[in-house]
Parts: C-alpha cells; sequence; structure tokens
C-alpha cells in the first residue's frame, strides 16, 4: 500500500443496525419500480459498467473489488443523473395533474405533449455540481425552466456545465447548507418547486423520487454480481445515495444484504455525528473538502430513517487520500482497467484501502481476506480542470 493510506487517520463509528421496515416503507418497492420503468425508457439509457478491480482486491488483501462506474451515465458524469431529472419529472406530473384535473402520465410529458404548460412551472434546486445538472438537463429535456443555486466553493467548470444544460445559476455566500436555504426561501416567495436531493419537515416527495431514481443503479449492479457482497462502502453527502442503495440492497438480497459501510470527509460527517448521537444531527463545516459532492453539513431526515436501521458502520477520512485514490484508479500498476473517477467517487475506495493498512480497523469492519466489496463510483470527470490538476500532483 502506498504511504498515504498507511499514514491516513481514519474515524469509527458503530451504527446500530436492527430489524425494521424503513428499508420498505421510506423507497418501496413501488417506488423503486415506478423509477426503473421511467428511467429506462429515456433516450441514451444503458447501464453503467461494473468493473472487477482484480489486481487492487490482491492489493488490499480482500476476495474482490466491484467498481460499479457512474461516469458513463447518460452524458452527464455521474449517478445524480437518474436522481434529479426523474425528480423532476415526478413534480411536473403532480403539478400538471393537479392544475389539469386529470391524471398525468410520465410518458406524455416525456413526449413534448405538455411542453407548453411545463414552460410556466419553475424548478429549483441548490447544488454542489452534480444533482444540478442532472436538475438542468431534465428540465431542458421537458422546456421546463430551471434555476440552480450554487455556493461560494462550487468550481466555475460545474457551474458552466450547468449554465450549458440551459440553467439559470445563481451563486451566493456561504456553503452548501446556505445555498439549500436560499433556494427554499426564494421559491416559496416565487411559487417555484424546489427538487432537492435532501428531505425536512413537510418536505419529502422529490428526495423520495430522488433516492428511488438512483434505484436503477443498485439493481443493475446487483444483476451484474455473481456473489453476494459482503460489504458495500458507500458516500456519505446529505445520506440520499446510502440510503437508497442500503434499501435497494435490502429489498433485493433480502437477509443476506452486505453490511453497510457509510464514508464520509471528516470535515463534513454529518452522518457519523448522527451515528453517535443516534438522531439526525448537523455538523458546522469550517473547511470544504475536496470531495465537493460530499460537502454537506445536514443530513437528510428521510435518508437517516434508512440508515439508522442499516448501516453498521460509519467511517470518516481525510482529504489527503482522495487524490492518490483518484490517481491509483486512472494510473493503474496491474491490470486492471483504467478508471476516470471524481474526487466524490473514490470515497469508498480510499476508506477500504486505509482500512485495511489498520488491523484494527479491518477488524470492526470485518474485514478479510475473505470480503468481497461492493463501491459506488459515483462520478467520472465532472470537473477536468480539477482531474488533471490532481493526476498532475497539484493541489486540488
Amino acid at each position: 500500500m502506498m504511504q498515504e493510506f498507511r499514514n491516513a487517520r481514519l474515524g469509527y463509528a458503530p451504527g446500530a443496525p436492527r430489524d425494521g421496515k424503513a428499508a420498505w416503507q421510506v423507497l418501496s418497492p413501488e417506488d423503486f419500480a415506478r423509477a426503473q420503468a421511467e428511467i429506462t425508457a429515456w433516450p441514451g439509457y444503458a447501464p453503467t459498467p461494473l468493473v472487477s478491480l482484480e489486481a487492487l482486491a490482491k492489493q488490499a488483501k480482500v476476495a474482490r473489488i466491484e467498481y460499479k462506474h457512474e461516469g458513463p451515465r447518460f452524458g452527464l458524469g455521474s449517478f445524480k443523473a437518474l436522481g434529479g431529472a426523474y425528480a423532476a419529472m415526478r413534480v411536473l406530473q403532480r403539478e400538471l395533474s393537479a392544475r389539469l384535473g386529470r391524471d398525468i402520465a410520465l410518458a406524455d410529458i416525456r413526449a413534448g405533449k405538455y411542453a407548453e404548460a411545463c414552460r410556466a412551472i419553475t424548478l429549483v434546486s441548490a447544488t454542489d455540481g452534480n444533482h444540478g445538472r442532472s436538475l438542468a438537463w431534465g428540465c431542458r429535456n421537458v422546456c421546463a425552466p430551471c434555476r440552480i443555486y450554487i455556493h461560494a466553493e462550487v468550481s466555475e467548470g460545474r457551474a458552466q456545465a450547468m449554465r450549458d444544460l440551459g440553467a439559470e445559476v445563481i451563486r451566493i455566500d456561504g456553503d452548501y447548507d446556505d445555498s439549500v436555504a436560499v433556494a427554499r426561501e426564494e421559491a416559496a416567495a416565487q411559487g417555484w418547486f424546489v427538487v432537492s436531493d435532501t428531505s425536512w419537515e413537510g418536505y419529502s416527495e422529490p428526495p423520495r423520487d430522488v433516492m428511488a431514481g438512483y434505484g436503477v443503479m443498485t439493481f443493475e449492479a446487483c444483476e451484474a454480481l455473481d456473489a453476494v457482497p459482503t460489504h458495500v462502502f458507500l458516500q456519505g453527502g446529505v445520506g440520499g445515495l446510502a440510503a437508497s442503495v442500503a434499501a435497494a440492497l435490502r429489498q433485493y438480497w433480502k437477509d443476506d444484504a452486505p453490511r453497510v459501510v457509510v464514508v464520509e470527509p471528516d470535515r463534513a460527517a454529518c452522518l457519523f455525528e448522527s451515528a453517535q448521537a443516534h438522531a439526525p444531527t448537523a455538523v458546522e463545516i469550517a473547511e470544504e473538502t475536496i470531495m465537493a459532492g460530499l460537502s454537506c453539513g445536514e443530513p437528510s431526515e428521510m435518508a437517516w430513517e434508512i440508515l439508522a436501521e442499516e448501516a453498521q458502520d460509519f467511517v470518516t477520512i481525510p482529504d489527503s487520500i482522495v487524490a492518490p485514490t483518484v490517481r491509483l484508479l486512472a494510473l493503474p500498476q496491474s491490470s486492471d482497467p483504467a478508471l476516470e473517477a471524481g474526487e466524490s467517487a473514490v470515497a469508498g475506495l480510499a476508506a477500504l484501502l486505509a482500512a485495511r493498512c489498520d488491523a484494527g480497523l479491518s477488524v470492526r469492519l470485518g474485514l478479510d481476506a475473505t470480503s468481497r466489496i461492493l463501491l459506488i463510483g459515483s462520478e467520472g470527470v465532472t470537473d477536468p480542470e480539477i482531474f488533471a490538476r490532481i493526476m498532475a500532483g497539484e493541489a486540488a
């Protein structure tokens, strides 16, 4: 293992998993099935690859590492293409049905039959990049106006990618949670519709649809696997990805579902703190992490309902091991295929590699030579400039 992983200081908090119904009720099989039926009908849909990293598994002294590579997803570069765009369609479906007094089919919205009506419905969200890009793309496809709020540290490259898809991008001072607050306030004042990937009291349907959309990715992975994983390492953020994957794995594998390990930046560890407090807990972000998509200080209450029952372990990682992991995937030293991944995509792999350098943490996580690991490579290169700087060994 490289020295960066041996030197890394990881945080660990045990979860309190228990038998419960959240994985079936917060996100029902019907929620997942509805999203899968719609998304797989979109032009350009194709399953993303599940890549076996055999050489890296040997280096980490585990049996298997399977990496679900979301870089090719709909040409948008991340798994969030599945969530924001689908949730936008569902918001429009509900609003059009209410305005027109009859049930409106998603297929008819997708076909452009309600394009003129959609032009009068503005959708908004806050984002670190990928969710907003998905929402902008979904809005463009159905002719709905889109406003995206970004915080001070979101790269200009990610902002421009959303503008290129037709969104109006508004940059605010502060962090991600501040941008969420501004988006909510302005939407309420203007009669716009928030399409968020995080939930709060009284706001649940769009985040549920976002997480249901992510299920397409998980069920693709399950169908491609030839054996049940023992572990799945999942990025934190507000918890939507982790909760969706955990619920879908539980529904697919039932009692044989893999052990859920949630991984976060140590600079934005709201789920880690929630595990310690046994309740959703916000944290103050004093310094931004390189893992821009995971820089979230307040967990989604809906996502936490699932993670409180399903997650067995919570791990924090330092930024110091992120760039080396990006380079390790892009420039493999052995027979593994080269994979270009963004900073947030590698959180699970970085945690796994560092944990395998720590005998005590490996024991806590139940990792050994027989472990079969599923990783969600949540994004490809969503900011070419940052990726180039990482590959050049510069500070990103």
